[in-house]
């Protein structure tokens, strides 16, 4: 059942575990690994990104300014107001009377933004980024399992980042995650509302540490497999054998040129972090 708050509609969307990221092992895809489950509470949310409409009606604006489509004008700084105007409503205490737990009103995270999409429950128009709730990062090392906001924890410019889904210009089954300034209107960046529980149990997270070792172990198996081998395997099956010992440094750059370039692009999948297999204490991951 949809619950109307302040004018605005939001859509049920029913509780879900999803896999976020890839499992291809090139050096590439570091960004989108480690891949993990997360699991994502019953929450509801707007179907569409909000307009200036929707704004005037949550602050009590006058209606006849008011134009259709997404609002581009929003800030996270505004969207943080816009909620909190909300929350502080006696419709709030209404709306929620009824929920278990405690909720509050904010922006989607990317584990619940990926969880109503796959639901059919929210649209983005292609070329469109909309803002989120988690701060950026660089990969998923400390992403939230539960999907509650990733708290900001990076210095300098990042820190006045907020993340965002962006959508393919073309295909709209293709995002990819990028940041925007938290103070600052971009063109073609929306935002829209959720209604989500408090997660208030200690948070799960994807682990901060890769295994180190095990990923030079892996890294020099395969270097000398597909680049360093090969090298030396080459001149002596075209009969150059005395090259493979006068040369030896070069093939030995050359092999270890090829590892790197097959590295970039390919190498052993790596698995699936569970939500299931990841305690409060974990600290490494393999990726």
């Amino acid at each position: 059942m949809n619950i109307a708050l302040g004018g605005l509609v939001f859509h049920p969307v029913e509780e879900a575990t999803i896999t976020i990221g890839t499992t291809k092992g090139g050096w590439v895809y570091a960004g989108q690994r480690p891949c993990y489950e997360a699991k994502t509470p019953a929450f509801y949310t707007m179907a569409a990104p909000l307009t200036k409409h929707d704004v005037l009606q949550v602050m009590g604006g006058p209606q006849e300014e008011t134009t259709e489509g997404p609002m581009e004008a929003l800030t996270s700084l505004d969207l943080k107001e816009l909620s909190q105007a909300l929350m502080d409503s006696d419709l709030f205490s209404k709306a929620t009377d009824g929920l278990p737990g405690t909720w509050e009103v904010r922006t989607l995270t990317h584990a619940e933004w990926l969880v109503a999409r796959e639901q059919n429950k929210i649209n983005l128009n292609t070329g469109w980024t909309e803002r989120l709730a988690d701060a950026p990062s660089s990969n998923h090392r400390g992403a939230m399992m539960d999907g509650r906001p990733r708290p900001s924890e990076l210095l300098g410019p990042a820190a006045s980042q907020m993340a965002a889904i962006a959508v393919h210009p073309r295909n709209p089954q293709v995002t990819a995650i990028t940041s925007v300034p938290h103070d600052r209107p971009l063109p073609k960046v929306v935002a829209r509302l959720a209604l989500t529980p408090l997660r208030t149990n200690a948070p799960k997270r994807v682990p901060n540490n890769t295994d180190v070792w095990k990923n030079v172990r892996t890294e020099l198996l395969w270097t000398t497999v597909l680049g360093i081998i090969p090298s030396f395997l080459i001149p002596i099956l075209r009969g150059m054998g005395s090259y493979a010992t006068e040369g030896w440094v070069n093939l030995l750059f050359g092999g270890l040129c090829a590892g790197f370039f097959t590295g970039a692009i390919w190498r052993p999948r790596r698995p699936v972090l569970r939500y299931d297999d990841v305690g409060s204490s974990s600290t490494r991951v393999s990726q």
